[in-house]
């Protein structure tokens, strides 16, 4: 399991935006590097499930949205840089939730073809909070 940090959270008024980041490390155990993890960001608002809100392949090619965020949210990756983004644009208040970011190692390139679900992910960060106040 790799170990993933979240940073980028915070206060912002509708229309805003933010840039969380994912720092991962630990996964070069076996000789593995950071492209053969697809990353996840999700989402959770109090009261409401997990929600996966986009998917980003190891190579950083294949990328997937929520319909809830599509034209608005980017996810991206440097993989030199151990870090995975979520590029939040015109946010709303419905966006308020704790983000998370996902790992696990997959073999499959397609693996983000179909949004995963939070059960195909097996390393997780901690979170961080986005408000979306006005």
């Amino acid at each position: 399991q790799l170990q993933l940090v979240e940073s980028g959270g915070g206060l912002v008024q509708p229309g805003g935006s933010l840039r969380l980041s994912c720092a991962a490390s630990g996964f070069t155990l076996g000789g593995f590097t950071l492209r053969s993890y697809p990353i996840g960001w999700f989402r959770q608002a109090p009261e409401h499930e997990r929600e996966a809100v986009a998917c980003i392949s190891g190579n950083g090619v294949g990328t997937n949205y929520a319909d809830s965020v599509k034209g608005r949210f980017a996810i991206s990756r440097d993989n030199a840089k151990n870090t995975t983004y979520l590029q939040m644009n015109i946010l709303k208040p419905e966006d308020s939730a704790v983000y998370y970011c996902a790992a696990v190692r997959s073999p499959y390139p397609d693996f983000c073809r179909v949004l995963p679900r939070h059960w195909r992910y097996d390393s997780w960060g901690q979170g961080t909070q986005v408000t979306v106040f006005s």
